[in-house]
């Protein structure tokens, strides 16, 4: 049997109260007479929809109470359908609470048949939202390959989906390991140049008497052993996007070169004389601090600018509260995968291990234990010695417990609406959305005295 869902009604005339909950038996109806009533509803049983009187008393000249009690109803339930009920001729309050958020308004004298419909639409959008929003937690990601649990990490997420649909010049920051070629991978496959190549460079990784003709290409006879007309990487990334890793390991007699290409978006191969226009998304990326290298004479202030259009600063593991387990999770599925392997998961210690060791190789460090220790343990679990961790000392339990974070959450919440309500004991269960009888029981389950 399907749960009923419920809806709200706020309106302070009896009469009206009776027939409006005779008329809406097909949902589970909460009558609220007044402001405080209302938001302790809102607060205990979270309503999809709610119908507003905004003549509510001590004001019913201006409808200043009810208007503060939409407004507080939004606040607690911002995706909450309030009908607001106004007196007749009261259409300005009506729009004033139509511009603050309200779904839609309806005026008295009230025709139940007609504000059925109203509610029965507003239910129909709730499901409809509920239903997309739904869709978009099941759809894969669009940032492929990102574990973004904590706030920084989802913060840097929603700036690349911003910044991937432009063609500005992105400069990616961080340590060595931090992942942040699949970042510059993420931004080509948000962006108008997805279907287009993405060509990588490292520049620390290509010897500085190669990395010329590697970035720009060469004619045929350009210099011993130019045996045929070479395109660079550069050229190879036309219309796509060019990412150029570790770009502080640039050698400063070619920075003058990349800064032309960036200016003029045309490059010249080596013992070449004319300009071939190029258009092409940069990215670059180092682990090293630009701007100490600009003081010491080693890369240009005029390419940092060039290249620093967006920057963004991507932090190390130890510095992501929370991301660590759930990499080394996904890890494990894919490493398990690859090596044919049924390792069931992590030990508890080997939990704990991951959450307190500092990764200083970040989550490339982390992807060489683990997969290491996938493919020389016999057991169906890793322990913290299997991914060669230290143990750290006292207690080994995982470092997530649902029941005991949200014990240690419902014991702080309620000290803290005892410490508003000056413990008055009513006033307390309706900031916290609970009945005197739910508070008492709390109050007993964790020994708060309510004079304490």
């Amino acid at each position: 049997m399907n749960k009923k869902q419920i809806l709200l009604i706020v309106e302070d005339d009896p009469g009206l109260q009776k027939q409006l909950k005779w008329r809406f038996t097909d949902y589970q109806v909460v009558i609220a007479g007044n402001r405080g009533d209302a938001i302790a509803a809102v607060r205990m049983h979270k309503p999809d929809v709610v119908t507003l009187d905004l003549g509510l008393p001590p004001d019913p000249v201006n409808a200043s109470e009810g208007l503060e009690t939409l407004s507080e109803i939004l606040q607690l339930s911002p995706i909450a359908k309030v009908i607001v009920v106004t007196g007749n001729g009261d259409r300005d309050n009506a729009v004033k609470a139509v511009a603050m958020g309200a779904y839609d308004f309806y005026q008295k004298p009230v025709d139940s048949d007609v504000l059925a419909l109203i509610v029965g639409r507003a239910y129909q959008l709730v499901d409809l939202e509920k239903a997309y929003r739904h869709l978009k937690q099941t759809v894969s990601e669009p940032l492929t390959g990102i574990i973004a649990a904590c706030k920084s990490m989802q913060g840097i997420a929603r700036m690349i989906e911003k910044v991937a649909p432009t063609n500005a010049t992105t400069l990616l920051l961080g340590e060595s390991g931090t992942g942040k070629e699949v970042f510059a991978k993420a931004i080509h496959q948000l962006s108008l140049r997805s279907d287009r190549a993405f060509v990588a460079v490292n520049c620390a990784a290509i010897p500085e008497n190669l990395l010329e003709s590697e970035l720009f290409g060469y004619e045929k006879g350009a210099f011993t052993g130019a045996s045929q007309l070479t395109k660079g990487k550069i050229e190879f990334a036309d219309q796509g996007t060019f990412f150029l890793d570790e770009i502080g390991d640039l050698p400063i007699s070619l920075q003058a070169k990349l800064l032309r290409f960036l200016q003029e978006r045309s490059v010249e191969r080596l013992g070449g004389r004319k300009p071939i226009p190029v258009d092409v998304r940069i990215i670059c990326a180092t682990h090293q601090d630009l701007e100490s290298l600009i003081d010491q004479g080693k890369f240009r202030l005029d390419l940092y600018y060039r290249v620093s259009e967006i920057s963004i600063n991507i932090p190390p593991l130890r510095e992501r509260e929370g991301d660590a387990v759930m990499i080394a999770t996904a890890l494990l599925k894919r490493f398990n995968e690859a090596s044919h392997k049924r390792i069931k998961g992590f030990s508890n210690d080997a939990l704990m291990a991951i959450e307190q060791y500092s990764w200083p190789g970040n989550i490339r460090e982390m992807e060489n234990k683990v997969k290491r220790a996938i493919i020389l343990t016999d057991d169906a679990y890793l322990t913290a010695d299997d991914l060669e961790l230290p143990v750290g000392e006292g207690d080994v339990s995982p470092p997530f417990n649902l029941r005991a974070v949200r014990e240690e959450a419902e014991s702080t919440a309620i000290k803290k609406a005892l410490l508003s309500a000056n413990n008055n004991i009513s006033k307390a269960a309706k900031m916290l959305g609970v009945t005197r009888p739910t508070l008492y029981t709390l109050l007993d389950k964790y020994e708060i005295q309510a004079d304490e």
